[in-house]
């Protein structure tokens, strides 16, 4: 369970995609990643007291279906689904990206289709492959991200053989520590926010594991120092090692603090691990988006074809369906490179936030519902109810409200909302010609 959470959240986006919040923030960054953190960390918090209290196969869907309503449940499913079914997609172009440089000769979008295949085939095979396969992919990361911290703390503190002395100064010797402002980092907050997706793919999977209740647990409590290490530590010893307005920091973070420390062969390593990285989340987003289409079959909401189970407990057709539309994404981006894909890509640019706004929402009445009627459930509680629970709502709310003013934030956050309005009238449908009325039930665990 542990290791899904840590494959699901560590993508390219620390590896490369940190270098665009330094160059905004500068040294701050790690602020920027901390605030982001706490806020992803409060949220897991709350949907782990849900999942334990009451195990759920479609997890944050079900609660919000209990808590909200069955629109609620229907809409956050299926936008669910529809996050990971497209980057299904944009993780195969980005794999097939690094596999050109590799295969120059190979056409980028047949290799997209075959990675695409590889994790389907894996998925297929049985949960505990997807499982090993995932723990895997999460070994080498944490390796990597292990050795870059040892590596980089010790050049940055001036014990590194052959370095020019302590570099700490890095952090306020070039502008300051927010060169940029305070209005630059806290902006940076919603850029670093969606680098955090993938933790809540824990809660999907505790439905399939033997014990979900202390998984969750387990894996929601060590949360906190896998984003403090993995995230938080990794920025500051980038910032710390080297200027931040350096050009190679803004290109590539990590191959650049490697280098400087005289690490060999640095950006082929680095390409190797952001290879492992995007096959570790495209392998993820496989698994999930099949499980959530899986639930919404057995809630009525999609059709009961879908519902059917392989021999070994795999939802054949669910993760053919998601595969589908990652292979019609990715002949997308091979035929109208600068308009369908792009699209597709924005239409996903803010569903992480809406999620992350349900499961709040649904907490605050989840968690009142069961502090009254069924207090002996909570065992793993919430910290700080209800004043914590919202804290964390409105903060939520405030990078809505930060990404329908920053310009660059604007296009995504207005392309997911009428994402929102095409699954709401979805809803409006299926409640008046489906042949199962709605439900406001959970699916149980197991």
């Amino acid at each position: 369970m542990a290791m899904i959470a840590i494959g699901g959240s560590v993508g390219a986006g620390l590896f490369i995609g940190s270098g665009a919040v330094i160059s905004a923030a500068g040294p701050a960054a790690v602020v920027s990643y901390a605030v982001a953190g706490a806020l992803v960390l409060l949220t897991l918090r709350a949907l782990g007291e849900m999942v334990v209290a009451r195990p759920a196969a479609g997890s944050f869907s079900d609660y919000a279906r209990m808590a909200l309503g069955p629109r609620a449940g229907f809409a956050i499913g299926w936008l669910y689904w529809w996050l990971y079914s497209v980057l299904v997609a944009a993780e195969a172009v980005a794999g097939a990206a690094i596999l050109s440089s590799w295969v120059p000769d190979a056409p980028g979008w047949l290799l997209s289709l075959l990675l695409v295949v590889v994790m389907t085939a894996a998925n297929l095979v049985s949960v505990r492959v997807f499982g090993e396969t995932e723990t895997v992919f999460s070994l080498i990361k944490v390796g990597t991200i292990v050795a870059f911290l040892v590596l980089g703390v010790l050049y940055a503190f001036g014990a590194w053989p052959g370095g020019e002395g302590a570099t700490l100064d890095n952090l306020w010797a070039h502008g300051g520590f927010a060169p940029n402002g305070w209005v630059s980092v806290f902006a940076a907050v919603v850029v670093v926010l969606f680098s955090f997706g993938g933790v809540e793919i824990v809660t999907i999977a505790a439905g399939e594991s033997d014990e979900p209740e202390r998984g969750v647990a387990r894996a929601t409590t060590n949360v906190l120092w896998r984003i403090a290490l993995f995230y938080i530590a990794s920025i500051l010893v980038v910032v710390a090692v080297l200027p931040w307005n350096t050009a190679d920091v803004v290109a590539s973070p990590f191959v650049a603090v490697m280098d400087t420390v005289g690490v060999p062969y640095a950006p082929l390593i680095m390409e190797i691990v952001v290879f492992v990285a995007v096959m570790s989340v495209l392998n993820a987003a496989i698994y999930t988006s099949s499980r959530m289409l899986h639930v919404l079959t057995l809630q009525g909401d999609a059709p009961r074809a879908l519902a059917k189970v392989g021999r070994r407990g795999v939802p054949t057709r669910s993760i053919l369906l998601g595969t589908v539309v990652g292979y019609a994404s990715v002949l997308g981006n091979y035929l109208w490179p600068d308009t369908v894909f792009p699209f597709l890509v924005a239409s996903i640019g803010a569903i992480l936030l809406v999620l992350f706004l349900t499961i709040m929402a649904s907490h605050l009445v989840m968690g009142r519902r069961l502090r009254r009627e069924e207090p002996g459930r909570l065992t793993f509680r919430m910290w700080g109810f209800p004043y914590v629970s919202w804290a964390t709502l409105v903060g939520l709310a405030a990078v809505a409200v930060a990404m329908a003013v920053i310009p660059e934030q604007r296009g995504p956050l207005l392309t997911t909302l009428g994402a929102v309005a095409v699954v709401l009238i979805a809803y409006e449908l299926r409640r008046v010609l489906g042949r199962s009325p709605v439900s406001e039930r959970p699916v149980d665990a197991g």
